[in-house]
């Protein structure tokens, strides 16, 4: 990975004004936030006795969200800083996406859009759908999903099991009609109109402003409350952007100065946005483009278009690392070795992330990131020794921690 040295204090940082500004347009372009954050806690009650207070969950969706912050202290250790990860890893689903798929599910159902006995469909790299698929049964639906056919095949066995009906597309271009996300919008208008499914809903994760707006009103405040407000940087990489942009814009409008980092892998374009302003990477050059552009181990993070939650919060970040297959994989090793943290690729691209920015603001501060999932559904890819000495990446799996990379500041 090349190196591009860290320096200056950002252009978002630089300019409060505009850094508040932004958080407060993007917190009210989230309208439905409020309600999640009611939807999210009024569904859990307590039971006390004696000698102590237990929470009793009422339903499989009430146990979403309010994961805890994890030290990892091998990473920490090494760099003077303290990085924390939030277990999204401990959802019901079994990652971030959990918190997404309950928002979207929720509002419909109380909006009329979805009724009990209705179908959700969604096109996806597996988390979402996972997320989808776990929790739809809860509420009465049924969930199907479209995903590419080069995501790894225990992500579709998974959701099969779930008894979601899944569908394998080839991976196209978003341009192209057959994209999994056009397959599973066009999905939807099918159960109603072929399959009689009473009602039936797109969830459509990229463009749907539920992600960032539940991320604004439960994952942001739960950080800003188990950091006690003492949290210097969070370090993200981005699918649809809405984490990114609902956890920035949470932090932000409780403490301006907290650094916003983007970590992004290969093949995405999202990189450039942030240094360049143009969504447009160096595998986009003139004779150098591809099919399937998106060329990397790593999977669900990582984009070549900008989404709406991404445009919001691009304005705001300070800076971005570029994430290499082998450092990822080299992290993820690390820290199960050291920390007995079993992650999956874009937990170990933050991590990275991470590790870059504490490094560049020096010891004694704090950096956050997500472990979006565990590495359970990336046993035959990302944790595979096989596949990845198939790809030219094995020697990574077997040796130390070496790509680090650098966080790159705007401005």
């Amino acid at each position: 990975m090349r190196s591009s040295g860290g320096g200056g204090s950002g252009a978002a940082s630089s300019t409060p004004a505009l850094l508040l500004a932004a958080a407060a347009a993007c917190a009210a372009s989230f309208t439905a936030g409020a309600a999640l954050a009611t939807l999210y806690h009024s569904s859990r009650r307590r039971e006390t006795d004696d000698d102590a207070t237990y929470l009793i969950a009422p339903d499989l969706p009430s146990l979403v969200g309010s994961t805890p912050l994890l030290r990892v202290g091998s990473l920490s250790d090494a760099t003077g800083c303290d990085i924390l990860v939030k277990c999204e890893f401990l959802n019901p689903g079994g990652s971030v996406k959990d918190r997404v798929a309950k928002a979207v599910l929720e509002l419909a159902l109380k909006g009329g859009t979805l009724a009990p006995g209705g179908l959700v469909t969604e096109g996806t790299a597996g988390s979402t759908g996972v997320a989808l698929a776990t929790l739809a049964p809860a509420y009465g639906l049924s969930a199907a999903v479209w995903l590419p056919d080069d995501a790894a095949p225990e992500k579709a066995a998974l959701l099969a099991s779930l008894a979601a009906r899944v569908t394998r597309v080839r991976p196209v271009p978003i341009a192209h009609p057959g994209h999994f996300v056009h397959a599973a919008r066009a999905g939807a208008a099918d159960a109603t109109e072929r399959l009689g499914f009473p009602t039936s809903l797109f969830s459509d994760q990229f463009e749907s402003p539920a992600s960032a707006a539940v991320h604004a009103s439960t994952t942001g405040p739960e950080i800003w409350r188990g950091t006690a407000g003492r949290i210097d940087a969070f370090v993200c990489g981005a699918g649809t952007g809405g984490t990114l942009a609902g956890v920035g814009a949470a932090l932000r409008a409780k403490k301006p100065s907290v650094r916003l980092v983007l970590a992004d892998p290969p093949g995405s374009a999202l990189a450039a946005a942030v240094t360049r302003g143009v969504a447009h990477g160096c595998h986009d050059a003139e004779g150098r483009r591809r099919t399937h552009q998106v060329d990397t181990v790593t999977e669900g993070v990582g984009l070549n278009r900008l989404t709406p939650a991404f445009r919001r919060v691009l304005p705001s970040l300070d800076g971005v690392v570029e994430v290499s297959d082998a450092a990822a994989i080299e992290m993820s090793r690390f820290v199960l070795a050291h920390d007995g943290l079993f992650l999956g690729s874009s937990s170990a691209l933050n991590l990275c992330g991470a590790v870059a920015t504490a490094r560049a603001l020096g010891p004694g501060h704090t950096v956050v990131t997500l472990a979006c999932d565990g590495g359970e559904r990336h046993t035959s890819k990302f944790w595979s020794q096989a596949f990845l000495d198939g790809c030219g990446l094995g020697g990574a799996a077997r040796g130390p921690v070496r790509g680090r990379g650098d966080v790159r500041f705007v401005g």
